[in-house]
């Protein structure tokens, strides 16, 4: 399972790298995209993969709950890392200065953003885990290792949250030239 779960990651870096390539810099819009809309469809893949593992009486192991994760989460910010990527590729190609990064409030709203694409990430990947854990049936053999994921989640948007309450209490200020 894990050679399934590394297999899909190590396709997605490529198919993402390849796509933001072809797409922003070697000009080929259409083909940057269609190779970009692999990224999904490994995702698809892994969750498939799992899944009949499971069903076929494979014993669950901490691969299938990470796999959970990986999906929740890549569904969730893979989005965004595109798009961040593709204006850092756009600016490296014209050579524009990258923008400043937010500071004061502006950061602080980031980062309660970033609080609700993390509960929806955990909320997906605890999705995909009671899927997973329903779909294997009550026959499946040790499910406790999905079941043990569901804390992890809770500390990962735990995590998240203490960091957006900090900055909420402490503002990101500009440092001293």
């Amino acid at each position: 399972m894990i050679a399934v779960i590394v297999a899909c990651e190590v396709g997605f870096w490529i198919a993402v790298l390849g796509g933001l390539t072809l797409r922003s810099v070697a000009g080929m819009p259409r083909l940057g995209a269609a190779v970009l809309v692999l990224a999904p469809v490994l995702d698809a893949v892994l969750l498939v993969v799992t899944a009949i593992d499971l069903r076929a009486g494979g014993s669950a192991t901490w691969e299938h709950g990470l796999a959970a994760l990986y999906i929740g989460f890549s569904v969730t910010y893979g989005h965004r890392m595109m798009r961040w990527a593709d204006r850092h590729l756009a600016r490296l190609r014209t050579g524009q200065a990258l923008p400043a990064k937010p500071l004061g409030w502006a950061y602080t709203r980031k980062c309660w953003a970033d609080v609700v694409r993390t509960v929806i990430a955990a909320a997906l990947s605890a999705a995909v885990l009671a899927g997973l854990i329903a779909w294997g049936g009550p026959g499946t053999p040790g499910i406790e290792p999905l079941v043990a994921w569901f804390p992890v989640l809770g500390v990962v948007v735990a995590v998240e949250l203490l960091w957006a309450l900090g900055y909420t209490v402490w503002p990101k200020r500009a440092t001293p030239a």
